[in-house]
């Protein structure tokens, strides 16, 4: 068996202050309010500073929050419409610390590649582009012209526009986006990569599929109007913290929430809202009512088994439990999915759930109680091998009841970064329909390309395979977003020249075989100042909203050029004058983007004028209506089987997940305080009877390993710690076990890495 030696791009395996305490049981209260402020101060802001930079987050005039997509309520509250990781967003983005050559100077890249995730992040704002050159073991100062000249030249002297990379972060605005896809297209490729297709790519095609558009159909009003929600496979305490100040408002109104987790997460047990005094003083409300603990992607087999119990109810009692106008009307395929789920042993998918029967007979009964029912949903439904298949499955069971297009009722995958599902909607996807195609055709008068492109894992393949020589990344830390670490690692360093648009340090740009080139771009807080004065971008959240975001702070440099600018300066350097429209032009208003975008893409016709509405707009969501845009029409029933979860003796099935301080790759400090975890980061959560049986005890270090087609993958120097987590589960942090994902395990349909269900092996360190 071959081994993968370590990359000198991983972080380093020292845990030196760890510290374990009990798991919280309840979510934010007043150690949320004081961790906000506590980040603000730390990157070197005064009170008043931060409170002036806070109450501006995620106002009708003020900047987004460059973390989450979870939609802002219509009453939103002054000044105080953020969580406690958008305070650790904008604190990392506004920090008083800055980055010039002379720090370049004093450190190699490896160097650099000594230190941790989390001090990388902190030595503060790239303020001027760097350059490392090929032989050199230290970036250099360079002007942004030489910068986008040496791009430019780069990629027209490729020998085929097939063999660029153009990956996307879900940071961008959409007047970005637009311009980064309508060059890549002009340029001649569809390599169009995203962070969509490690998140919720599985949920875009498994929506696309069953009901006809690939986004959620509900809205933040019908969270508040439902009679049960059902949260699966998400910790919304940490990745999304202002969704409990919905869940809180929707039991308010009566609302039942079942939250299924391999993990007991605080968010879901327990939330004191810390705009609340009286909620500081009671201690907070209990968010679920009932909590499932489901096995690692025994979600299929849990859904399966209640859509039994739902099947039997209807036998006992005909016309209660289906809503048959519903599935004849607007649905295909039930006939065959009742003979499927007829044909069930329903014990076997009991014990293939891990949830006792009691538990899911009462989950059963709080459904049948009421037909307005939301099913949300994150990673760890997606990224599984059977991720789309997940998606399915829940859309099967909403359907039974008739719970979409109504109000209160419906699909709710809740997206990760703040513009992600805005970069899909402006065009970043490497199978782009064709009717975009033609409407880009139409407008701009070039021939775009049709070929696909490459996803995320088959542009790291070609990257491998020398078919792909050039990667440009628009935002992001590829390097630890990605799977496979030391593959991808190899991947980028066979190419001839990479290219970041960043505002701060991260393991990516460590990695070097020729050129690599850093291109520092203004934070969403800062004012964007062009010809026509400062402009406004906008985004789209979770719930299809389109709204505007414009910053008021100072840049960290007066000369940092904005994500527009310098797509369209690259633009110009490669295609020249000829190209239709005048990048320079564009670039001066951004209302001119705007209007390019209302004539391209459906749903945003008089584009400008409504989005300076307070609030923005919503798209058309067919979904939403009982329009189901699918090939015939109709929403789809499907057969989904269940994974088949038998493990080797020894082995463990391993979930990766986020610590409390880190948002995606991004490392806001080393503590995950609602799991007791301080200090650290490379820790491995296990089961006490499955650390008895394999003869380990807590504070054990061990090994990692994984041995998927043949290679083995050593995640070395974990601390073992004990957690109510399910038999032959164990739970680890990300990007530190990303090194175990195989690059070639990834959901069928989606290419989503399996990240949430990889086969491991424990065994101690030497």
């Amino acid at each position: 068996m071959r081994k993968s030696h370590p990359s000198p791009a991983e972080p380093p395996e020292k845990d030196d202050n760890l510290r374990i305490g009990s798991p919280k049981t309840k979510a934010a209260g007043f150690a949320s309010v004081r961790s906000s402020f506590a980040h603000m101060l730390r990157q070197g802001h005064s009170l008043p500073s931060a409170v002036r930079i806070l109450g501006r987050m995620n106002q009708t005039d003020g900047f987004d929050c460059p973390g989450c997509a979870w939609p802002d309520p219509d009453d939103r509250a002054a000044l105080t419409e953020f969580c406690e990781n958008g305070a650790k967003a904008a604190a990392w983005e506004t920090t008083r610390r800055h980055l010039d050559w002379k720090f370049f100077q004093q450190y190699s890249i490896d160097d650099l590649a000594k230190q941790s995730d989390y001090w990388l992040g902190q030595q503060g704002r790239f303020t001027q582009p760097l350059m490392l050159r090929p032989g050199s073991r230290f970036y250099e100062p360079i002007d942004y012209q030489e910068a986008f000249q040496r791009v430019g030249n780069a990629l027209k002297g490729l020998g085929s526009p097939h063999e660029a990379i153009f990956y996307t972060s879900g940071r961008t605005s959409n007047e970005a986006a637009f311009l980064y896809q309508l060059f890549v297209r002009a340029f001649g490729t569809n390599n169009l990569p995203d962070c969509s297709n490690l998140c919720h790519e599985s949920s875009g095609v498994g929506l696309g599929e069953t009901v006809g558009i690939g986004k959620g159909s509900v809205t933040l009003d019908d969270i508040h109007e439902a009679d049960t929600i059902i949260v699966m496979g998400q910790n919304p305490g940490t990745n999304h913290p202002r969704m409990l100040t919905a869940l809180q408002k929707a039991k308010r109104n009566g609302a039942r929430i079942i939250a299924i987790n391999p993990l007991p997460e605080a968010g879901l047990m327990g939330f004191i809202n810390p705009k609340s005094p009286a909620q500081l003083i009671s201690g907070g409300t209990p968010i679920a009512d009932l909590f499932l603990q489901v096995q690692i992607n025994g979600d299929v087999a849990l859904l399966k088994a209640m859509m039994c119990l739902m099947l039997r109810a209807e036998t006992e009692a005909p016309g209660t439990v289906l809503d048959e106008d519903f599935i004849s009307l607007h649905t295909e395929g039930f006939e065959a999915l009742r003979a499927h789920l007829q044909a069930q042993d329903l014990d076997t998918l009991i014990e293939a759930s891990g949830v006792p029967r009691e538990a899911l007979e009462q989950a059963v009964s709080i459904v049948l109680r009421s037909r307005k029912t939301i099913v949300c949903w994150a990673m760890g439904l997606t990224q599984h091998k059977n991720g789309v298949g997940n998606v399915r499955e829940i859309v099967n069971f909403l359907l039974m009841r008739g719970s979409i297009g109504m109000p209160g009722a419906g699909t709710c995958p809740v997206r990760g970064h703040s513009n992600v599902q805005g970069d899909r909607t402006m065009g970043i996807h490497d199978r782009p329909p064709a009717a975009f195609l033609d409407r880009l055709q139409s407008v701009f008068g070039f021939e775009p390309p049709r070929q696909h492109g490459f996803n995320t894992v088959e542009a790291i393949q070609a990257m491998l395979e020398g078919r792909a020589k050039f990667f440009f990344a628009m935002g992001g830390n590829f390097l630890q977003a990605t799977p496979d670490t030391q593959r991808t690692a190899r991947a980028l360093q066979r190419c001839e020249m990479l290219v970041h648009v960043s505002t701060k340090l991260n393991r990516s740009h460590l990695l070097h075989n020729k050129w690599s080139i850093i291109l520092p771009c203004l934070g969403r807080s800062e004012i964007d100042q062009q010809a026509y004065g400062p402009q406004l971008v906008t985004v789209e959240n979770s719930m299809g909203v389109v709204h505007s975001s414009q910053g008021h702070l100072k840049p960290a440099h007066p000369d940092l050029y904005s994500e527009p600018s310098i797509v369209t300066r690259i633009a110009q350097e490669v295609l020249g004058p000829d190209f239709p429209v005048s990048w320079c032009w564009l670039i001066e208003n951004y209302d001119r983007i705007r209007d390019l975008i209302a004539q391209t893409i459906p749903g945003f016709e008089d584009f400008n004028a409504r989005v300076r509405q307070p609030g923005g707009f919503h798209l058309y969501n067919g979904a939403r209506e009982r329009k189901f845009h699918t090939d015939t029409g109709k929403a789809k029933f499907t057969i989904n089987e269940a994974p088949d979860l038998t493990l080797p003796d020894g082995a463990f099935r391993m979930m990766t997940m986020r610590t409390h301080d880190q948002y995606n790759t991004t490392v806001y400090g080393n503590d995950d305080r609602y799991r007791g975890i301080k200090g650290g980061r490379r820790v491995v959560l296990v089961n006490e009877a499955d650390m008895r049986e394999a003869g380990l005890s807590a504070g054990t270090l061990v090994d990692l390993t994984n041995d998927h087609g043949g290679e083995l993958r050593i995640a070395p120097r974990f601390t073992v710690v004990p957690y109510p987590i399910p038999r032959r589960c164990v739970g680890t942090y990300f990007p530190e076990a990303n090194v175990l994902v195989p690059l070639d395990r990834y959901a069928d349909g989606s290419f989503t890495p399996a990240s949430k269900d990889v086969m491991v092996r424990l065994t101690p360190s030497s």
